[in-house]
């Protein structure tokens, strides 16, 4: 059954390349690491790309994220630099932080990217801080704070919500609930069933949505987003998903089946937006190939640049590492 299209045919066609950028790219760096050409493993975020693209869809500069070490998609929908991503993964000069973050540590300032982080739920409180100065300044912008189920059994996923609320600010903090903290299922680790409604102990609206459904993801937030620019404080949202490959690149997965993951690769969000893409007449299968041919075409040169980039001069190395003059008080 044909929907309405309130979110704009343009918006919907963008969000798509985003995603398909993000599979393509995490699909190339996978391939990367088994040829040896990336420092060190990496987190994917294949399967999931339907939060990043929906969420990130509806920010613009002026918003800013907070990452998490599976962060990869949030990095390329928030900047939109294929190259910059690639370089960094590969320790490159031309990389996002000249090459020194590497996979975990993504950050672009000038497109509100506050980082990534490797450390397991330590977005939260930057995101809170990165929240409170946007309502100092009075900006008719949001912060929104991406973390893992695991993230919310830390104390700084309990602080954070509880400051957020407490002052009314304006983030809203998303959970990528892939099922599983590196190999532990959630029902082994968390005392409720829904994350979501952990929400209520902090006076805030809790959400749980289909993580795959980017239509279902834009409806939420979109109503979260209103809520925090009407300065009414922080929301909630728990989008159920999953993640294909391994929490690393060299995990053996034996805690899983390979049945369970096969069911859930049906469940594809590209698959899904493709199709109603198509059911909904926004898009036509000629279109939507040339939106993929492009984006094959973006990873690919990406991909190329970043393995023909100069390496970081060593006498560089310190940069960046100690304030220049005396320091303000």
């Amino acid at each position: 059954m044909k929907q309405e299209n309130k979110y704009g045919r343009e918006k919907l066609l963008d969000i798509y390349r985003v995603m398909k950028q993000i599979r393509l790219f995490e699909e190339t760096a996978f391939r990367f690491f088994q040829e040896n050409k990336l420092r060190g493993s990496v987190h994917l975020c294949i399967g999931q790309e339907a939060v990043s693209g929906a969420v990130i869809g509806l920010l613009n500069d002026g918003d800013y994220i907070t990452s998490t070490h599976r962060g990869h998609g949030h990095g390329i929908a928030k900047s939109r630099d294929l190259k910059s991503a690639f370089s960094e993964l590969m320790g490159k000069e031309a990389g996002f932080c000249h090459g020194r973050g590497g996979s975990m540590h993504i950050c672009d300032l000038a497109k509100g990217n506050l980082g990534a982080n490797a450390i397991v739920g330590g977005g939260l409180p930057i995101a809170v801080g990165g929240a409170l100065a946007q309502k100092l300044r009075k900006q008719k912008h949001v912060t929104v704070s991406f973390f893992g189920d695991g993230a919310s059994n830390q104390g700084t996923f309990h602080e954070a919500l509880n400051l957020a609320s407490v002052w009314k600010l304006p983030v809203i903090f998303v959970c990528e609930n892939n099922g599983f903290g590196i190999s532990v299922p959630v029902k082994q680790s968390t005392s409720v069933k829904d994350i979501a409604v952990r929400a209520a102990g902090y006076d805030m609206p809790g959400h749980v949505v289909d993580g795959n459904d980017v239509i279902a993801i834009l409806d939420v937030f979109s109503q979260c987003k209103e809520r925090a620019l009407a300065g009414e404080g922080p929301s909630l949202i728990e989008a159920k998903t999953y993640r294909w490959k391994g929490h690393w690149t060299g995990d053996p997965e034996v805690y899983r089946t390979r049945e369970e993951v096969e069911a859930w690769m049906e469940k594809c969000p590209l698959k899904r937006f493709r199709a109603y893409l198509l059911e909904n007449k926004i898009a036509d299968e000629k279109e939507l190939g040339e939106i993929d041919g492009s984006a094959q075409a973006d990873v690919d040169d990406a991909a190329q640049f970043a393995l023909s980039a100069p390496e970081p001069d060593p006498a560089h190395v310190m940069d960046g590492m100690y304030v220049e003059g005396a320091y303000p008080l």
